[in-house]
Parts: C-alpha cells; sequence; structure tokens
C-alpha cells in the first residue's frame, strides 16, 4: 500500500508539473499575500465586523436627533354608533379618518447617549484593530508557506544533484566492475544507492508539491494545480532589529502591536458600558410634541327647525374638516427611577465586574506580549547559532565528500563509505537548507514586534 501511495503522489506530482508547465505566471511573495488579504475568509469577517461597528456608530448618533412619526387611520362603523364630529348617536355607516404626526427628543437621560456615541467610537476602533492583526497573522502564514516552497525547491535541487552525481558514478562503477578492478558487489550497492536516490527525489517533489497545494489553499485558488511561485533567492541576512536590546523590542512591541491596543479598546468600552449603565440611575427629561387632525363622512346636524326637528347636512369637505379639527399637543415629560427590582443596579455592578475582567486581559496581554517577544528573539538567535553551525559543518562535509571523491575514485574506498560520505554531505546541505529558511522567518517574527510589516512593498 506504501508503494501504491508513493507511485500515485509521484504519478500526480508529475500530473502537477506539466500543468504548472504551461502556466506562465509564477507569484511573488507580494503578490500572494496581496491577494490573500483580499480573497482570506477570516479578513473578510474581521471586515464585516469593521462594517457592523460603523453601523453601530451611526446608531449612535442617531440616538442625539428628534424621532419623527406620521400615523393615520381610516374606519368604518356600521349601527348605532356616536359620531365622533357631532358626538351625535346615529342608526348609520359612519367612516372616520384620523392622521397626526410626533416627534419627541431626549434633552437629559444621565448621559448614556453621549456615552453609547463614545463607546461605538472604540469599537470601531476595536474592529479595525482586529483586522489588522488578522491581516498580519494572514501575512504570516503566507510567508511561512512560500518559504517552505522555497526550502522544499532548494531540497529537491539538492536530491536531484546527488541522484545524477551517483548515476555517474553507477556508470563509473559498472567499467570498472567490467574491466575486474572492483567487486561485482560495489555495483550492487551502487545500484542499491541509485534506487535509495530516486526514491529521495520522489519525497522531495511530494513535499514541494504539499507544499505548493498549502499555499494555494491558504489563499483560496480555484486552480491550485497551476500554481507556483517565482525563483527567488533570499539571503540569511542579520536584521538591525536584532542588534536592540530585548528591553527596547518590547518598549517598542507595546506601542505598535494590535493586540496591546485590541486590549487597552476592550478595556475603555467595558469602563463606558459601566457609564452607560450608571446613566439609567439618573432622572431622564425628554420633550415631545404632536399634531392631529380628523374627518369624519357622515351627516351632520347644522340646526333645529321651528317644530324642534334636527337640521341634517351632508358632510363637510374632507380638507375643510383637516383644517378645523386640527391641533398640537407638547410638553416635557421627566421620569425619575426609584425602584425597579434592582435591575439598574445590578446592571452596574454586572459591568463593573466585566471592566475588571477586561483590565485583567489587559494587563494579561502586555504579559503575553513581552512573553512572545523574548521567546521570538531567543527563538532567533538560536536559529542563527543553528544556521551558522550548519554552515560550517556543510563546508566541513563537502571537503570529506572531495576527499572521499579522490579516494573512490583510484579505488583507494570501496562503495560503503563513499555512499556514506556521500550521504553525510547531502543531509549536511539539507540541514543548511533548513535552518537557513528557519532562520529568515523567526526573523521576520522579531521584524513584526518592532512594526516592520512582514512583507515591504518596494
Amino acid at each position: 500500500m506504501k508503494i501504491i501511495n508513493t507511485y500515485f503522489l509521484f504519478g500526480f506530482a508529475l500530473l502537477f508539473g506539466v500543468v504548472s508547465s504551461a502556466q506562465t505566471k509564477k507569484w511573488t511573495i507580494m503578490e500572494c499575500v496581496e491577494y490573500a488579504l483580499k480573497n482570506n475568509i477570516s479578513i473578510k469577517q474581521s471586515e464585516l465586523d469593521v462594517r457592523l461597528a460603523d453601523i453601530e456608530k451611526k446608531a449612535a448618533v442617531g440616538n442625539f436627533l428628534p424621532n419623527l412619526n406620521a400615523s393615520g387611520s381610516h374606519s368604518w362603523s356600521i349601527g348605532a354608533n356616536i359620531n365622533p364630529v357631532t358626538n351625535a348617536r346615529e342608526n348609520q355607516t359612519t367612516q372616520f379618518t384620523q392622521m397626526s404626526l410626533s416627534s419627541s427628543v431626549d434633552i437629559y437621560n444621565g448621559l448614556q447617549n453621549q456615552n453609547r456615541l463614545r463607546r461605538a467610537k472604540l469599537s470601531q476602533l476595536a474592529a479595525q484593530y482586529q483586522l489588522t492583526k488578522m491581516q498580519d497573522d494572514i501575512s504570516l502564514y503566507v510567508a511561512n508557506a512560500y518559504l517552505d516552497i522555497l526550502f522544499n525547491r532548494e531540497n529537491l535541487k539538492v536530491q536531484q544533484a546527488q541522484l545524477a552525481n551517483d548515476e555517474k558514478q553507477l556508470v563509473r562503477t559498472q567499467e570498472l566492475v567490467d574491466a575486474g578492478m572492483v567487486p561485482r558487489g560495489d555495483l550492487l550497492d551502487m545500484r542499491a544507492t541509485v534506487a535509495s536516490d530516486k526514491q529521495k527525489v520522489v519525497a522531495a517533489e511530494n513535499s514541494l508539491l504539499i507544499s505548493r497545494l498549502s499555499l494555494a489553499q491558504l489563499l483560496r485558488l480555484e486552480d491550485f494545480a497551476a500554481f507556483d511561485i517565482a525563483d527567488v533567492d533570499i539571503e540569511a541576512k542579520a536584521s538591525p532589529v536584532m542588534s536592540e536590546t530585548p528591553e527596547a523590542i518590547v518598549s517598542k512591541a507595546n506601542e505598535v502591536r494590535v493586540e496591546i491596543k485590541i486590549a487597552k479598546a476592550n478595556l475603555d468600552i467595558a469602563e463606558r458600558d459601566v457609564k452607560i449603565a450608571r446613566g439609567a440611575l439618573q432622572p431622564s427629561v425628554s420633550f415631545g410634541y404632536n399634531f392631529g387632525t380628523n374627518a369624519s363622512y357622515s351627516d351632520r346636524i347644522i340646526g333645529i327647525d321651528s317644530n324642534g326637528v334636527p337640521i341634517i347636512a351632508g358632510p363637510l369637505p374632507v380638507f375643510d374638516q383637516f383644517s378645523d379639527n386640527k391641533g398640537h399637543n407638547f410638553g416635557v415629560q421627566v421620569s425619575v427611577p426609584i425602584f425597579n427590582g434592582f435591575s439598574a443596579k445590578n446592571n452596574v455592578e454586572r459591568n463593573k465586574v466585566a471592566y475588571e475582567r477586561s483590565k485583567n486581559a489587559f494587563e494579561q496581554a502586555k504579559l503575553d506580549l513581552e512573553t512572545n517577544v523574548y521567546k521570538a528573539i531567543t527563538d532567533t538567535k538560536g536559529a542563527l547559532n543553528t544556521y551558522e553551525a550548519s554552515i560550517a559543518a556543510l563546508e566541513a562535509r563537502l571537503e570529506a565528500f572531495n576527499y572521499a571523491k579522490e579516494k573512490f575514485a583510484v579505488g583507494m574506498m570501496n562503495t560503503f563509505d563513499y555512499n556514506q560520505a556521500q550521504t553525510l554531505y547531502v543531509n549536511s546541505q539539507s540541514d543548511a537548507i533548513r535552518a537557513k529558511y528557519d532562520y529568515i522567518f523567526k526573523t521576520k517574527v522579531v521584524e513584526l514586534y518592532f512594526g516592520i510589516p512582514i512583507i515591504q512593498k518596494p
């Protein structure tokens, strides 16, 4: 089953290579990051949160404005009813139209509207900070995936170079065996080595394929089979940030990192919630105004004749009635909370607890940031030491391998020892490549804490 899976991946890798070879576009790391920032689902969710915060701010501004409502009704009454205009009981079908316009505005409500507006602005700021943090995280994920592809690509070249070299040695060994200069066992060992090299090449191709698929999926590309990145050579250069003291990097991180800004905004929001809850304990004052008019479609009494019989006339024109029956009323309303089952007081206490939680979260965010910065610095220094040691080991292994090649060429070293020297050299190449990209990525993390973007536009 393992052999079948290996050949399946190998075949898929070949198909991937054929398809991608027809694709001329090679994605740069800047293009990958920008595309991810536009299409990543988590970022889209954060952008929706920003839009919601904008809407909440508009709602908070609307609380300062007077409301205005219009209403109208038209009714029919059948049978003995009181004419709402003449106040006479009549046994008939009557119609009645009523219209009104009302408005009210808060004059004072414990400064709740002011605090709600300030809270909405803070929520808007927190949502923007959260979006920025998500963008930083996605950029970091994309950069890591991009570097992983570069590592696997270089590692594949190393494995292919080893295979090519061993295939040459296999031909050389065949000639030596044919000439009777080395035993046939050396030829068998060399064939086994070439077969092992081919397996390593297939494994390296699979790793490269998987890393390309991972980045394509992170970018949410539909045509991920044709995805590939540009050929770039990233140097493992020392970052100027690493010359800063850890205290300076922590101080800078506290200024620029959005984790702290988000925690501070949430703390300010919790403080506003306490003030809003306290405002509900204070009296509120509002001003209201109402305009109304009506019209009836019933007959009306316009007088009494000499026999005492009411004189009936038809209804006045509707618009005349609207003009005659219009009325205005306005006034000021004062509401004083006296007792409401402790709900307002409990709400204040509940928000005080939430404020204390936010305060603790703010302090924890600063501690976490400091811990993460020190860890990132330590990891970067360790990665640099590992990279320098791997370079030194690679140089030593290269000398040893060159010496082994010379001895093997003149028959002074058997195939087994030669293969051992070559394997150690190839492994040291892979270790150096891995250490290089690990150091580059960890350096980028420290720079990010110092306020330097993962990807800087030229």
